[in-house]
């Protein structure tokens, strides 16, 4: 099973963002990336980090994957547990539900900022954001 870990973030809320996705597989980084996503909301960062991971678990053929994030207001929308109200991320959390319903077994985990692999993915997008000045 592939555990996969997406940050995003944005300096500013709305400003310049980026977005990580960091791929462990028995508890090791098997891939790592990051992507400038120009200027967007934290919300849509965190969506677009998520999207990204996603298609790296397609991309990976993927049967089984747990996806985590420091986003709690994102897993719960992608459980089924908050509601999406933005229509300003409504259309990415359409596409990230429809994207991992390809995947056989998923399941989304919230884990606080100090985790390892999310602090691995906190830097980077922030080494993506720098490179960005």
């Amino acid at each position: 099973m592939y555990r996969i870990y997406s940050d995003g973030g944005a300096r500013g809320n709305p400003g310049p963002a980026a977005c990580a996705v960091v791929v462990t597989e028995n508890g090791r980084i098997v891939w790592e990336g990051s992507e400038f996503l120009g200027e967007q909301t934290n919300n849509r960062a965190e969506y677009r980090g998520l999207i990204a991971a996603v298609n790296k678990a397609l991309e990976l053929k993927a049967g089984e994957v747990e996806f985590v994030m420091d986003s709690e207001l994102v897993v719960k929308q992608m459980r089924g547990e908050y509601r999406v109200r933005s229509p300003a991320i409504k259309d990415l959390h359409e596409d990230a539900v429809a994207l991992s319903s390809l995947i056989p077994s998923v399941g989304f985990r919230h884990v606080r900022r100090e985790d390892p692999f999310i602090t691995r993915a906190d830097a980077l997008l922030n080494i993506e954001l720098d490179s960005q000045r």
